[in-house]
């Protein structure tokens, strides 16, 4: 019998790799096209079909944002009107808990205007759920997104961080104040700007860690200063550098070019994710769901949030370390905080007997024009 020299050589391969378990590995690695089919249809892709479903729809879009000067949440407004121009967006900027008492009326009324709401008031979103008045939605890129700051069920996520820390004018140079303890010095007496803690959630949360860490005697010491109170953060960061204020804690960076932003190597700071959801009654469903996927897409936590992202596969920002790596902050500090609400308005109370009432205008609606129920950022009125 004639021996198929051809043959044996190509069993003796075999049997070889067999031994070593290529072959096994060999039929087990997919091709590049099989791995794409598993994977399934790309973000890119997934945020097409959205956005084709949001124009049939009608393309139209009413996001209320959490925050306290108008036009604050413009960046991502225009983000998301270059990607999609066939939308017309409305972003309402106004304070979370005034956003809060508009969607619960809107809600009791029958009357709901908001398509997505994205707050700073974190207890809302549970209590929203409860109630049935959230649409359960898991936009793309779901399951990256850090477990901690999204609901298991898929009602409601967290879209990005945002952050408080210090404010300082950029001609203080090395001067400038970082730590808590900092801001007592005798140098910037007269000179510190502070938002109303009695006005703003997370920044009675700073100044709660400043007070557990240091005691209500660094309270009393940074009132001596005679700090100068505002309504509104970005009011607070815009006057650093100006009228002789310098310093500031509890703000997010200004841009008017007079101060630089830092955060404390080992006093207390704050981040926390800025919650959104898609309400159940919402007029534009499928373009509200295109503008929580594109938000938590890859691509715009990398390009558009301009901040640590809500996703687990997308890096810090340059020079900063991941949000859940910091001795000195809990990114989650936050939500427990404002989910005590009787614990938080007995603390309230007690801040308020030493910086005194809120004085001034709404800085995010500073002539009453947005009412209960607001379409867009010149107060206009839905019908």
């Amino acid at each position: 019998m004639k021996t198929n020299h051809k043959l044996w050589a190509t069993a003796s391969a075999l049997a070889v790799l067999a031994a070593t378990g290529t072959t096994a590995a060999m039929a087990a690695e997919p091709s590049p096209t099989a791995r794409k089919a598993q994977a399934g249809p790309s973000e890119e892709a997934q945020l097409q079909k959205l956005y084709r479903d949001a124009v049939a729809e009608g393309g139209k879009l009413v996001v209320y944002a959490g925050g306290d000067k108008p036009g604050q949440a413009d960046y991502l407004k225009t983000a998301f009107a270059k990607k999609y121009p066939k939308i017309d967006i409305d972003v309402v900027v106004d304070f979370s808990k005034n956003h809060d008492a508009r969607v619960d009326n809107q809600i009791d009324e029958h009357k709901v205007v908001a398509d997505v709401v994205q707050l700073q008031t974190l207890d809302n979103f549970p209590r929203w759920k409860k109630a049935g008045a959230l649409q359960r939605y898991k936009p793309v890129g779901w399951n990256k997104i850090y477990p901690q700051i999204k609901d298991k069920d898929g009602y409601y996520t967290g879209l990005l961080f945002y952050s408080f820390g210090n404010v300082t004018a950029t001609r203080l140079g090395d001067n400038a104040p970082v730590e808590a303890k900092d801001f007592l010095k005798p140098e910037f007496r007269n000179k510190l700007v502070f938002t109303y803690p009695n006005d703003d959630d997370a920044v009675l949360y700073y100044f709660k860690q400043l007070t557990d860490t240091y005691g209500w005697g660094y309270l009393k010491k940074l009132l001596d200063q005679n700090p100068r109170f505002v309504r509104g953060t970005a009011a607070a960061a815009d006057l650093v550098g100006t009228d002789g204020l310098v310093a500031n804690f509890g703000a997010s960076r200004s841009f008017s070019g007079l101060s630089d932003w830092t955060i404390p190597a080992k006093s207390p700071w704050l981040a926390w994710p800025q919650t959104g959801a898609i309400l159940k009654a919402a007029p534009h469903k499928a373009a509200a769901k295109l503008y929580m996927s594109w938000l938590l897409s890859k691509d715009a936590q990398q390009n558009a949030i301009g901040t640590w992202s809500a996703r687990e596969d997308v890096a810090a920002p340059a020079g900063r370390k991941g949000i859940f790596d910091y001795k000195n902050m809990n990114p989650l500090g936050l939500g427990k905080f404002m989910n005590d609400r009787a614990a938080l308005d007995r603390y309230k109370a007690r801040i308020n007997l030493y910086v005194g009432d809120v004085k001034g205008a709404n800085p995010a609606d500073p002539t009453g024009a947005l009412g209960l129920y607001p379409v867009d950022q010149d107060g206009t009125q839905a019908p």
